[in-house]
């Protein structure tokens, strides 16, 4: 196995020549595949668990919940590591170091040490995420970064959907820690691939350390608490836990208004462009994940399906979603991912206005339809959305950029369970709430979409979209 960790700057001008930028690419799918499905994997074998260490399935979703919580925490202030150290070495060490934590998963005894492991591998997979967005940049030139966004988005989609399969099938045969070591072969295929993989200009000035704790802090425990409350502990501990995050992330604001490159990319964020993108990824995340947790309790409690029908009626999500993407990204590159985006949400939206008004009594195609055409909205809205966002920041900023498109996803998916889980609370979430919410959020993604096609809030001179034309 060759493994370039200590790997020199290897500037590219305008992505890579083939054939090197297919086996780069490859390299990049193989670590998108090995986060996603690690994250969505071990859902599968939580009852699992459970039984083996002799704990109570209430206390055993901390293994996914943990697993999230780092990503969020870690993944802006490793992006602002990577500038330092490398994107390259931040890439591969982050494999390595997941790798590793897997084997660990091996000689876990106890829940404790099992969430210790978890906690190493998010540390890894962060690592790793953080600095994809800026790879595919580096990786693919200009005029094909929507396709190269599209393709990354169809892995993700592809392993999210793979995941609960894989999950059940190692389960039937070997025990539970070979669901988390089925991830392996994919770090084992990145680093592999990985000599291919180019290297972005490494910033000089020193690392802000307190920055990036006061980075994780926050949306620890803003998140950490908002959790907290929502599974019945203390409300005012956990109010008190969400009001320091707070307190914490308004000084933590304020102190990176002072620097040239902050952690907390506010630069790129005062781009209005990248604001509305920003917002619109995060609704639209929120949006998708609250219906993708909410669904299955209504199709099995509402209408009485078992959870294999239940299985096969969101599967069209994912599915139409590969296909979708892809061509949605390829189009940004021509067409303005406002107008993509607009169209993407407007058909989110019928779609999800049809799921909260589903007929009384219905059948796999009544609700089949409907999932595909969420599938088709979303995966148009998504991928322009993250290649405009990379698009737009400047290419020494490449790296930030990518870390909050892929900080934006953790926080709307860690924000929509954690929405699903209080509306479930409130006993309003197996019903039409939930598809009546996310038609709400789509509706504000939308609007952020379209808005970014006024003349004013374009960013002409870097070239979003239509290759060399803005991005709308």
């Amino acid at each position: 196995m060759t493994v370039e960790i200590n790997s020199t700057p290897d500037p590219v001008p305008d992505g890579l020549p083939t054939p090197r930028r297919w086996v780069a690419a490859g390299a990049v799918s193989f670590g998108t595949a090995l986060v996603v499905l690690d994250g969505a994997i071990a859902a599968v074998a939580l009852p699992t668990i459970a039984r083996d260490l002799r704990v109570d399935s209430a206390s055993v979703v901390a293994i996914v919940t943990v697993y999230q919580l780092v990503l969020v925490m870690l993944l802006l202030p490793l992006a602002g590591l990577a500038e330092r150290v490398g994107v390259k070495r931040m890439y591969q060490g982050g494999q390595l170091v997941f790798a590793i934590a897997t084997a660990l998963c091996f000689f876990a005894k106890s829940l404790p040490f099992l969430l210790i492991v978890r906690g190493v591998q998010a540390v890894g997979a962060a690592a790793a995420l953080s600095v994809t967005s800026a790879m595919v940049r580096a990786i693919y030139p200009r005029r094909q970064l929507g396709r190269g966004l599209g393709i990354n988005a169809v892995v993700v989609s592809s392993s999210a959907a793979l995941a609960p399969t894989l999950g059940g099938l190692v389960l039937a045969v070997a025990p539970w820690p070979w669901v988390f070591a089925s991830a392996v072969p994919f770090a084992i295929a990145s680093l592999l691939l990985g000599r291919s993989l180019p290297d972005l200009a490494r910033r000089s000035e020193p690392f802000d350390a307190i920055g990036a704790v006061m980075c994780a802090a926050t949306f620890g425990l803003v998140i950490g608490g908002l959790e907290s409350a929502v599974h019945g502990d203390s409300p005012v501990v956990s109010g008190a836990i969400v009001l320091i995050g707070f307190g914490i992330g308004s000084a933590f604001v304020r102190r990176e208004r002072g620097e040239a490159k902050p952690i907390l990319p506010i630069d790129l964020l005062g781009q209005p462009v990248i604001a509305l993108s920003a917002l619109g990824a995060f609704t639209a995340f929120l949006a998708s994940q609250s219906l993708l947790l909410s669904l299955p309790f209504r199709l099995q409690h509402s209408f009485g399906f078992g959870p294999s029908e239940v299985g096969a009626m969101i599967a069209p999500w994912p599915l139409t979603t590969l296909f979708v993407a892809p061509a949605a990204g390829a189009l940004s590159d021509r067409i303005p991912a406002g107008l993509l985006g607009g169209i993407g949400m407007t058909l989110s939206i019928a779609a999800l206005l049809a799921l909260a008004f589903l007929p009384a009594d219905p059948g796999y195609f009544d609700v089949a339809w409907r999932m595909s055409l969420c599938g088709a909205g979303f995966g148009m809205f998504l991928s322009p959305n993250a290649r405009l966002v990379v698009g737009s920041a400047p290419r020494e900023r490449a790296t930030a950029a990518g870390g909050l498109v892929s900080t934006i996803r953790m926080m709307g998916q860690t924000s929509g369970a954690t929405l699903v889980a209080a509306l479930l609370a409130l006993g309003i979430g197996g019903g039409a709430v939930p598809p009546l919410t996310a038609a709400g959020l789509a509706l504000v993604a939308g609007l952020c979409s379209v808005a970014r096609l006024r003349p004013s809030i374009r960013n002409p001179d870097r070239g979003e979209a239509g290759g060399t034309q803005a991005a709308g």
